[in-house]
């Protein structure tokens, strides 16, 4: 049912359909659902509150998903932010995890799963806010440990950590596909060949 006191989840599509069908799953799921059909109507909403998760179309009329991601700032938003993508969409995808977004929901959707990995992103999520949940990572010091995202830290660890993609995306409650977006970001930043090498650089630098 709803997760912890505050179970909002704000919808964004500029398709009626998609809207009302999200709506009807989360609501069955014990879940306040708030849906509009334009982003500068979520911009004004998710600025007077923070609520548990925001699932967000990429494709609207006037700003698109990935303007609504850096006006929001999300990468250092309070809740996950789902995208939604058409499968051709899978660059953008990307560019939406650079710019902050949690994960990505690919249409068509399965309504039960979406349902399952918005609830298991928002468990992690509260989770990490959790006293002693970060990882040991976040007190070492290594080179380029400034040019990663918090996000792309939380996956760091997972790796260096010796976690699967698949055990690491259940853990931060993320896709596999997402990890292996985070992964490739990392071992460019930190000029790594493969993720033996992550772990020389995190652990090497960081003692």
């Amino acid at each position: 049912m709803s997760q912890g006191h505050n179970s909002e989840i704000i919808i964004v599509d500029d398709d009626p359909a998609v809207r009302d069908a999200l709506s009807v799953v989360f609501s069955l799921e014990g879940y306040h659902v708030t849906s509009f059909g334009d982003g500068q109507s979520l911009l004004t909403a998710a600025r007077a509150r923070t609520p548990s998760c925001i699932i967000l179309d990429v494709h609207m009329p006037g700003r698109s998903g990935l303007d609504i991601l850096k006006e929001l700032n999300a990468q250092d938003y309070g809740a996950p932010i789902f995208i939604i993508s058409g499968q051709g969409d899978i660059p953008m995808a990307v560019d939406a995890i650079k710019n902050g977004a949690l994960d990505f929901i690919e249409k068509p959707f399965d309504a039960d799963t979406v349902v399952t990995r918005v609830r298991e992103a928002i468990q992690a999520w509260d989770r990490r806010k959790e006293p002693g949940s970060s990882s040991d990572l976040s007190s070492l010091a290594f080179p380029g440990r400034e040019l990663l995202t918090p996000r792309e830290r939380e996956v760091l660890a997972q790796i260096a950590g010796g976690a699967s993609n698949k055990e690491a995306g259940r853990h931060l409650g993320i896709s596999p596909r997402t990890i292996e977006v985070h992964r490739a970001r990392i071992m460019e930043k930190l000029g790594a060949k493969n993720a033996a090498d992550l772990v020389r650089i995190v652990m090497s630098e960081g003692r």
